[in-house]
């Protein structure tokens, strides 16, 4: 069975990135336009926490931690998952990169950057690239049960 498509409309490459705030699992809030001012932004969009493709997705990530974390640029996963459902993923899986809860308004953040799927209640894979002046500057988006490649996030941060 597939997905219903996600509502809204994906910002594309030059795109004004909508800002938000949100909490991590540690409940600091994070605003997207406060974060961005240093440095870029790879959001990274995921349905759920505890699931097998998004924990091998984000492991990527941690095992790469350097390329994704640097005074060039800052990775930020988002689910619409509970604050408490990411923290004990984050602390089961050691991840040390802020997971963003956008449960409530359930979706919200997700509907804004067009991922949300209505019908599931889920994001889908969205990732996104913001630069310091908030503007969109690279973005795929994969559907429900599609893997993002690795190599494509490598490639989309290397030369920031």
């Amino acid at each position: 069975m597939t997905a219903a498509a996600p509502a809204g409309s994906v910002p594309g490459v030059g795109d004004r990135a909508p800002d938000f705030e949100l909490r991590n699992q540690t409940r600091e809030r994070v605003r997207l336009s406060e974060v961005v001012r240093d440095r870029h932004a790879l959001l990274v969009f995921f349905p759920y926490a505890f699931s097998s493709i998004c924990t091998g997705e984000l492991l990527e990530i941690q095992l790469n931690i350097d390329q994704f974390v640097n005074d060039r640029v800052n990775v930020y996963a988002i689910s619409c998952d509970a604050r408490h459902a990411q923290a004990a993923w984050a602390a089961h899986e050691g991840y040390r990169f802020p997971l963003l809860s956008d449960f409530w308004p359930h979706g919200e953040v997700a509907r804004s950057y067009g991922v949300f799927d209505e019908r599931s209640g889920m994001a889908v894979r969205g990732t996104f690239v913001v630069d310091p002046q908030m503007r969109v500057t690279w973005s795929l988006v994969h559907g429900p049960g599609e893997q993002r490649d690795i190599g494509v996030l490598h490639a989309a941060v290397k030369d920031l």
